[in-house]
């Protein structure tokens, strides 16, 4: 259905029973359930737009790939795809899923490094110096042995092979740490016994290696194993994918200050030595109160009416709101750049308040898609599954919270999905 106004209610739209996936487990098909990583594109939901909105021969780009779901879907459906993420953890994650290995191959690689273990000193490795927040997160012991296993995978030649078994690391190094294990906010449980890293790292693997497994064997049957399929370390407002280029744009931007993804991610970057330095980091993130410009303005009405109301709430929350949307205003020039001519853009996106104050961010996104020239040619209302994302924010302070907290309130119990036509 073609939409002719952006002043369409959202509240109003129904939710779609076909877009909810309820009690679907579609993360553990494939190579979805490689690594952790929070608020993931529902697998299932990427299939449906893949198989609803793309041709055989469009090449599909993700401008936010995060963990790889689009671009593993992509490839299953023998969709040549491109996927460019500004975080190294989600392009080494991307990387080791996108790339199925031969399965005797990875075998061998994988009791090469099991028979090592009888190899390990703990004197050797217990001195070993990383950085100060390794020291701050890790235990003596553990920290020996995720150095030594570290040492080992880093030993392996084939670059696909590394990264699989760098990636099986990164996994559990949250299992493996003092980090609270129920929190995607970085704190102590001063209560944790933490795993040990050998045990944590053979499971995960083994789980591993059978989902590479089944993803080889099916892309093998369906001669997709050659399907063009990319990962890029780049920036969604500047990123190098050929001007209209592309068939089909699938991707879920990051929500309002919903996830710090620097902070989420720094013990694997902290071991890999992606960064030194946090605070640094985090500034290149967009949806970040990091990155704080001193503008207040956007091109968008709706969203300068929404800065507005919260200026008079909070100035600083007001800034970081309207960072937001300028940042996403700069992805969705660059998303209109690389779309070829009646090419779609598929945007997951949800609503949520600071201050009391409706940051509807799905209608500020359809305003500046169709101020750009795209057609709005449908909006899709989908429930959310709770497990799937935090869906509680504390009232006063805008950060996520506990039900109990007597200040919080439910946040994205829906989202919505936009399809826009250049």
């Amino acid at each position: 259905m073609a939409i002719q106004n952006v002043n369409t209610n959202f509240d109003s739209i129904k939710v779609s029973p076909e877009w909810c996936f309820k009690n679907v487990r579609s993360i553990e098909q494939w190579t979805h359930g490689y690594h952790r990583y929070p608020a993931k594109f529902l697998p299932n939901l990427v299939k449906k737009i893949i198989e609803d909105y793309t041709q055989k021969d469009d090449l599909v780009a993700d401008f936010f790939a995060g963990c790889g779901t689009t671009l593993v879907e992509a490839k299953v459906h023998g969709r040549k795809s491109i996927g460019v993420d500004i975080n190294p953890v989600a392009e080494l994650i991307t990387k080791a899923k996108i790339n199925p290995i031969d399965p005797k191959k990875l075998e061998r690689r994988f009791k090469f490094i099991l028979n090592t273990f009888d190899d390990f000193n703990a004197k050797e490795y217990s001195k070993i110096d990383v950085h100060d927040r390794i020291d701050y997160w890790f235990s003596k012991k553990n920290k020996a042995k995720i150095a030594f296993l570290y040492e080992k995978i880093l030993t392996t030649r084939d670059k696909p092979l590394k990264e699989f078994f760098l990636v099986a690391l990164s996994h559990i190094l949250k299992n493996c740490s003092m980090w609270l294990q129920s929190s995607t906010k970085p704190q102590i449980d001063p209560d944790k016994e933490p795993t040990d890293p050998f045990v944590s790292f053979k499971a995960h693997t083994k789980m591993m290696i059978k989902r590479n497994s089944e993803f080889f064997n099916q892309l093998s049957k369906d001669d997709f194993l050659k399907t063009e399929c990319e990962i890029r370390l780049e920036d969604a407002r500047r990123t190098s994918i050929r001007s209209n280029s592309v068939g089909a744009i699938i991707t879920s931007p990051p929500y309002v200050t919903s996830y710090e993804y620097a902070d989420i991610h720094q013990l694997t970057a902290y071991w890999y030595e992606y960064i030194t330095d946090l605070q640094g980091f985090r500034k290149n993130f967009i949806g970040t109160f990091y990155s704080l410009n001193q503008e207040t303005e956007s091109d968008s009405k709706l969203a300068q009416e929404i800065i507005a109301k919260l200026l008079k709430k909070d100035k600083r929350t007001a800034k970081e709101v309207a960072n937001y949307f300028k940042d996403m205003q700069a992805v969705a020039e660059e998303m209109h750049r690389v779309l070829r001519k009646d090419g779609h853009a598929c945007l997951v996106i949800g609503n949520t308040t600071f201050k009391n104050v409706k940051v509807k961010s799905a209608e500020v996104f359809a305003e500046i898609l169709e101020a750009l020239g795209f057609e709005l040619v449908e909006i899709i209302k989908r429930s959310i599954p709770h497990k799937l994302i935090p869906t509680i924010r504390d009232k006063k302070s805008g950060r996520f919270s506990k039900l109990k907290n007597k200040d919080s309130k439910l946040v994205y119990p829906e989202e919505y999905i936009l399809i826009a036509k250049k």
